[in-house]
C-alpha cells in the first residue's frame, strides 16, 4: 500500500532515492522495482533486517532490474550520514509526526537532496487524526507514538522555509480512516473484535484485489477523509538558487 505517487516523482532506472523512516519498506521496495538505487533508512534494526531480506529476495527473483541497487541502513533522521546533495529523490512517509525535532529532520531531508530533486513527505491528515486522538489516548500516547497533529499548510510552510517549491498535494487511504476510528473506539489492542476483524478483511481484500468498487469509493472519499496527506516539493536547480 503506497502513499507516495512514484509516477509523480519520476523514479526510474538510475534515480538515487532515500526512503527515510522506511519502516517495513513499502516505498523502498517500489523504488527498487522501478530500477532506482535506493537506501531504506530507519533506526529500527529489526525492521531493517526484514527489509534487507526482502530486497535480497527481490533481486534473486528478478523483481527489480539487474542495474538497480538497494541497501538497508540504520541511523538517525536528525543526522543523515550522507553528504549534501546526494539524492535525486527523498521520501519521508509517515515519520515526522513521531519526531520531536521535526524542523531539524526537515533540514536534513532538504540537505541531502540534489538541486532540482524531488522531496515527498506524507503525514496523517488533521481531521482523521484528530478523531483518533479524541477516541483513544492509547492510539498516540505511547513510546514512539504520534506527538503532533499537522495541518497541511503548517507542514508546507516548514518545508518552503528552506527554499523549496510546492509542486503538488493529495490525500490517500480514505478507507483506512474508518478502520482506525473503529480501532480507537473499541480499543487499539483489540484486533480480535468482530467489527475490527471484518473491516480488516475488507482492507486486505481491497489491497490484494483492487476491485473497481472500492478503488472508486476511495478515490471519491480521499478529498474528504483521506487518512494521509502527501506533499511534493522541488529543490531549486543550481542555476535557480
Amino acid at each position: 500500500m503506497l502513499t507516495v505517487d512514484f509516477d509523480r516523482l519520476g523514479v526510474g532506472a538510475g534515480t538515487k532515492v532515500i526512503d527515510v523512516g522506511c519502516g517495513a519498506g513499502r516505498h523502498t521496495f517500489e523504488a527498487f522495482r522501478r530500477g532506482a538505487d535506493v537506501v531504506g533508512f530507519d533506526q529500527n534494526a529489526a525492521d531493517l533486517n526484514d527489509v534487507d531480506a526482502i530486497l535480497h529476495a527481490m533481486a534473486e527473483q528478478g523483481e527489480a532490474p539487474a542495474s538497480a541497487k538497494a541497501e538497508a541502513v540504520k541511523g538517525d533522521a536528525l543526522d543523515l550520514p550522507y553528504p549534501d546533495a546526494t539524492f535525486d529523490c527523498v521520501i519521508a512517509s509517515e515519520i515526522l509526526e513521531h519526531v520531536p525535532e521535526d524542523e531539524r529532520a526537515i533540514a536534513e531531508l532538504v540537505r541531502v537532496l540534489k538541486p532540482g530533486g524531488a522531496l515527498a513527505i506524507t503525514v496523517p491528515r488533521w481531521l482523521p487524526e484528530r478523531i483518533c486522538w479524541a477516541l483513544s489516548d492509547e492510539y498516540h500516547a505511547n513510546e514512539g507514538g504520534h506527538i503532533r497533529i499537522y495541518r497541511a499548510d503548517e507542514l508546507r510552510d516548514k518545508v518552503l522555509a528552506h527554499g523549496l517549491s510546492l509542486t503538488h498535494t493529495h490525500h490517500a487511504h480514505a478507507l483506512h480512516a474508518p478502520y482506525w476510528w473503529l480501532k480507537c473506539a473499541v480499543g487499539t489492542d483489540k484486533d480480535d473484535h468482530p467489527a475490527v476483524t471484518a473491516y480488516h478483511k475488507l482492507l486486505v481484500w481491497d489491497m490484494m484485489s483492487r476491485p473497481w468498487l472500492t478503488r472508486t469509493a476511495e478515490s471519491a472519499l480521499n478529498p474528504l477523509i483521506g487518512k494521509s496527506v502527501a506533499l511534493y516539493f522541488r529543490k531549486p536547480a543550481a542555476a535557480d538558487a
